[in-house]
């Protein structure tokens, strides 16, 4: 099966005045379509990094992306994101956040009518298509900006994080409102988070990344059959074998802010 994605080779560097910064070095991902993958590292590995160049708002330094065997040069309608800080406009009400992307592609009025109808009702967030961002908690606000990028339909949806600011319940609402829109509608998911039990609950396979440079650590498949009981015993053995991968790149990275306590 041809890859949705590919990226081969990527690696990423920072340059300033004072010094050159590797956030990824020589990455080498294939995914397949419909596949979740989650992105699992500390801070400073380059998660974000590496899902920004699939976005394409940064490239790379070198190596190649490929959605579709075609390069990645720079943001396109196939590929939605979804940020941690929800990205709403503001001034707009729910039903005109979510109504935007579509009406930029100037869409028939009927046809917007009908998706965002649609995307109300299966995010719960109908009886609030009236009101403003601000009015809503953070939970509704993330399911407003998940509606927003299923609107475009993109076979690809990038997530940044996007329940790290939540709390345990909301989170885990979401994650299985996430899982739920995953299996109907079939799209290829990449989804960055620094949360062990998160990935194991959500992804198809765990990409652990090392501290920077951002490289591959391990490609971790997950066959634990769906739902997920995080109090299961395949569940917990998973999580300390990831506890431990993740944790050796935490404490690399803290003999590292020893070394030069000037790093960021």
């Amino acid at each position: 099966m041809q890859p949705h994605i590919q990226i081969t080779r990527v690696s990423k560097v920072y340059s300033s005045a004072e010094r050159n910064v590797a956030a990824l070095d020589d990455i080498n991902l294939n995914i397949a379509p419909g596949e979740f993958i989650c992105l699992l590292g500390p801070s400073g590995c380059g998660k974000s990094t590496l899902l920004n160049a699939v976005a394409g708002f940064s490239l790379p330094t070198s190596g190649s992306i490929l959605v579709d065997t075609r390069p990645v040069q720079q943001p396109g309608p196939d590929r939605g994101m979804v940020f941690q800080e929800y990205a709403l406009f503001p001034w707009m009400t729910v039903e005109k956040n979510i109504a935007f992307g579509l009406e930029i592609k100037n869409a028939p009025r009927a046809q917007i009518k009908e998706k965002v109808d649609a995307l109300l009702r299966m995010l719960n967030l109908y009886d609030f298509r009236e009101r403003y961002p601000k009015d809503l908690s953070g939970g509704m606000r993330q399911r407003v900006a998940i509606a927003r990028v299923l609107a475009l339909d993109s076979p690809i949806m990038l997530m940044d994080e996007p329940f790290g600011a939540l709390d345990s319940l909301t989170r885990r609402n979401l994650q299985d409102e996430l899982l739920r829109i995953w299996m109907e509608f079939k799209k290829t998911i990449i989804f960055v988070t620094h949360s062990i039990e998160e990935s194991i609950y959500l992804a198809d396979r765990i990409v652990v990344m090392t501290y920077r440079p951002g490289k591959i650590k391990k490609d971790v498949s997950v066959v634990i059959p769906r739902p997920r009981d995080p109090s299961s015993a395949e569940f917990n053995d998973l999580k300390k074998e990831l506890a431990l991968l993740v944790m050796e790149e935490q404490d690399r990275h803290l003999r590292d802010e020893i070394k030069e306590p000037s790093a960021d």
